[in-house]
């Protein structure tokens, strides 16, 4: 596998407000756990659309990894449109570009900005397309955006071998307990 999608929920879905929340810091662990054993067998991209929450997340975790294992994984960010953060609040703007500032890929699908949820409905489609798999933060007892790009892999999947990965709410859990064991 040389590309992985990552995708989960946006932080409004956590009920996570602020990024120095403590419960950012047990999703990246999450996130670290499941990623590395990928990393340790060649994966070379991680590919984002660069949305608030688990995909941010999962990118400055990403980062890490790559201190650690020689340069891999690089990190792409693939926006669904031109300017996605134009109508943030400032500090979300800030956090975003000092995460995407960091990749070694930055583009976006369509090269203009927001027009319609056809846009939202292509960047699924494209990401998964050019991805060999998907890391799935989500739950589907509790619906949420993912539930999308679930649904394209699953599509993808009755054509060509298209494995999701996922990060459960138990792992989310485990990495916490692990987390204040070691404190």
């Amino acid at each position: 596998m040389k590309v992985m999608y990552i995708t989960g929920y946006k932080p409004f879905e956590y009920g996570i407000f602020k990024n120095d929340h403590e419960g950012v810091t047990y999703i990246k662990k999450a996130i670290k756990q499941r990623l590395t054993p990928f990393v340790e067998e060649g994966l070379e991209w991680v590919i984002i659309t660069g949305q608030l929450g688990t995909e941010l997340w999962a990118a400055e975790t990403a980062y890490e990894l790559r201190e650690e294992f020689g340069g891999r994984p690089q990190v792409g960010v693939i926006t669904p449109y031109l300017n996605q953060e134009e109508s943030w609040k400032e500090d979300n703007k800030e956090y975003y570009e000092s995460v995407i500032g960091r990749a070694d890929f930055v583009g976006s699908i369509y090269q203009k900005p927001y027009e319609g949820p056809h846009q939202l409905k292509m960047k699924n489609e494209y990401l998964v397309k050019k991805s060999d798999a998907m890391l799935l933060l989500y739950d589907e007892e509790r619906e949420g955006s993912p539930k999308f790009a679930l649904n394209e892999a699953k599509k993808q999947g009755e054509y060509r071998d298209y494995p999701v990965f996922r990060v459960s709410f138990d792992d989310l859990q485990q990495a916490g307990e692990e987390q204040n064991w070691a404190e």
